[in-house]
């Protein structure tokens, strides 16, 4: 007996159709793109949106940012006693509320450095 006798031959895929597809794809592309709804108040939205805002367009200005935002979570690291590994700290950054806007900006002032003055940022990675 072989399991090719027993099997079904033909495979029906049935799926749901909408009749009105436009509302439909129009509907499902606002949900991706619509933000999380936050049922809390963001008390950090304006110095968010303040360092989202800052241009970055001085020289100068873009090596302080570069030297200043650090390129790793500093505050990663194993404790170790005589060779031993006792307890590894985990990267605290990520739980900073503006994390995410401090690296924006310093990735901002290192592609102004390369890619407006044509310098080597290699030295901040």
């Amino acid at each position: 007996m072989k399991v090719f006798d027993n099997t079904t031959k033909k495979i029906f895929l049935a799926s749901w159709v909408s009749i009105n597809q436009a509302e439909t794809s129009n509907t499902h592309l606002a949900q991706l793109h619509s933000p999380v709804s936050k049922t809390y108040c963001d008390i950090l939205q304006p110095l968010r949106r303040r360092v989202e805002s800052i241009q970055v367009r001085d020289r100068q200005l873009a090596h302080r940012l570069c030297k200043l935002i650090p390129a790793q979570c500093p505050f990663e690291r194993d404790i170790k006693l005589f060779g031993k590994t006792l307890f590894h700290i985990p990267p605290m950054c990520k739980i900073n509320p503006l994390y995410e806007e401090v690296v924006g900006l310093r990735f901002r002032a290192l592609c102004y450095l390369a890619d407006e003055c044509g310098e080597d940022v290699s030295r901040y990675c």
